[in-house]
């Protein structure tokens, strides 16, 4: 670990074993970190003991992701860091973070990825023997991790799996390396019912085998089905902590209250629905990935999906059904497809190289990390300006106040939008992100799991600034991919993806409350489930 001058890096005694609490493989002492004269954590203390699991919560911005990085030596550029941070002696700490594919070297194969580390670890054996035991490893890894087909997974680039393959992929690294401490930053984002219930079952089972986890979510249901500590942050502070099930049942705090709360149920959307006239249409679409130079694999079939003016369609299905890969197709990110997708009825071409501005500017995609879609080193408020500037011509000046004006009414500060992306946190950065989107004036504007690493009062007010938006622009039409079904049901209409097939669409009220393909009868009952279980 690295620490600034500031912060010690101590080896934690190890416990007597007449002592009836085990000492914490890792322990964070009143850690304060300033960023340009601000304290984005203040006062911190938490402890990671084995076999524990350690919760924090809060919204976006509070501080959980700095507090957890810290256990890494880990800080932003230029911070000013005071306090402690000790590890025991074996406390090798592993990190999964929310937003994985900016861990995942792009230009390596998923099997190069583990295999190195595999391969660290069987040194110790015959040569002869080498190969097969790493090999072992890493299926072993994949499979702890929940990731089935690891040999053709094993043959991808990291961009060629979905958001949810690369956190599993992350987690495979982790419990390859043995950690003793593992930091789980937001490990069922974007992760639908199914998967997410199999992530927590894994983390408890991490847990179980005396692993310390230290998880940083917004998932209140996951927290309740895993943590034993609770710790709830505010601004960067600590507001109430204590055993999960206390806090839980009988919160202190006036915050730890609120954002417990029930939420609030979202009314359907107005409007007619397969009415209007479609504005994007989709024919025989076959996506594939290419392995090697010679292999590819069909990951998407779509036989037929219109998308209507005003109309929104919700996406929905496993990780790694087809859903971001059908999204990036439509925006052009994906040319590797056959079939067609139209515009007006105009054919567009495969390839976002191939669009012209009107093109370009009419089909926008909202990343689901929305950190890595910006250029860390320029103003946001520069970057939001630039769509205007590049896709519809504007002025330099006009840009600017126009995309002002876009981030303060989608609730960003004037201060923090001439700011650079590592000043905001991950709800304010996809703010932005749907700023920058909004300024192409889009016909379509293609939403990839945009709420999922948010808490719930800030993926409240994304989802009612994309409601807002439908019911004042005629002429807009959403595509939401999600893996979350109370999401979903915000959409005027649903498509079912499994295993890269369309199963089924039709009316979201009708998908939700009566589905008839037994993929969609299956993910509806797991979600049930796991809200009850949780």
């Amino acid at each position: 670990m690295t620490h600034t001058d500031d912060t010690t890096d101590e080896v934690g005694s190890p416990a007597d074993p007449g002592d009836t609490v085990e000492a914490p493989l890792a322990e964070i002492r009143n850690l304060r970190v300033e960023v340009g004269g601000r304290a984005i954590v203040d006062g911190v203390s938490l402890q990671a003991l084995p076999g524990k699991v350690t919760a924090l919560v809060g919204a976006s911005g509070s501080g959980k992701t700095t507090t957890g990085l810290a256990l890494l030596g880990e800080y932003p550029p230029g911070a000013h860091v005071t306090g402690d941070v000790r590890l025991a002696a074996d406390g090798l700490v592993g990190y999964i973070p929310q937003h994985p594919a900016a861990v995942l070297n792009p230009a390596r194969r998923i099997t190069a990825l583990l295999s190195d580390i595999a391969r660290a670890q069987v040194r110790h054996l015959p040569r002869g023997q080498r190969r097969a035991a790493a090999r072992e490893r890493v299926l072993h890894a994949l499979a702890e991790a929940q990731l089935p087909d690891a040999e053709t997974l094993l043959r991808r680039y990291p961009h060629q799996l979905s958001g949810g393959q690369q956190q599993r992929v992350v987690l495979a690294q982790a419990l390859l390396l043995g950690a003793r401490v593992v930091v789980a930053d937001e490990p069922t984002t974007g992760q639908d019912a199914l998967t997410k219930s199999r992530i927590v079952d894994q983390l408890a089972a991490v847990a179980a085998r005396g692993i310390a986890v230290v998880l940083l979510s917004h998932d209140l249901d996951v927290v309740r089905a895993l943590a034993d500590e609770v710790i709830v942050m505010r601004a960067g502070r600590v507001v109430e902590s204590g055993p999960a099930e206390r806090l839980m049942l009988a919160p202190r705090h006036a915050w730890t209250r609120e954002l417990l709360a029930e939420q609030p149920e979202f009314t359907e959307p107005e409007g007619a629905t397969g009415t209007g006239r479609p504005v994007l249409r989709v024919r025989d679409l076959t996506a594939r990935h290419r392995n090697n130079t010679r292999d590819t694999t069909e990951v998407l079939h779509l036989p037929r999906l219109d998308l209507r003016v005003g109309e929104s369609l919700a996406v929905v299905g496993r990780s790694g059904s087809g859903k971001t890969t059908l999204g990036r197709c439509l925006a052009g990110l994906h040319r590797d497809h056959g079939g067609e997708i139209l515009l007006d009825g105009t054919p567009l071409p495969r390839s976002l190289r191939d669009r012209d501005r009107v093109q370009l500017a009419a089909v926008q995609y909202v990343f689901q990390d929305a950190r890595a879609a910006f250029d860390e080193h320029r103003p946001v408020l520069h970057q939001v300006a630039r769509t205007a500037i590049r896709l519809r011509g504007a002025e330099t000046s006009a840009a600017t106040r126009e995309a002002l004006a876009t981030l303060v009414s989608l609730g960003l500060p004037e201060d923090l939008a001439a700011g650079r992306p590592g000043q905001l946190s991950g709800g304010e950065l996809q703010r932005a992100a749907l700023a920058r989107a909004l300024l192409s004036r889009p016909r379509v504007l293609i939403c990839d799991e945009i709420t999922s690493g948010l808490d719930p009062s800030t993926r409240r007010a994304i989802l009612g600034i994309l409601t807002t938006l439908l019911h004042d622009r005629d002429d807009l039409s959403l595509v939401l991919i999600t893996h979350d079904l109370d999401t979903a049901a915000l959409a005027h209409r649903i498509a079912v993806l499994d295993a890269g097939e369309l199963v089924e669409q039709g009316p979201a009220r009708r998908v939700l409350t009566a589905p008839s393909h037994p993929f969609t009868v299956s993910l509806m009952k797991t979600a049930t489930r796991l809200g009850s279980r949780l």
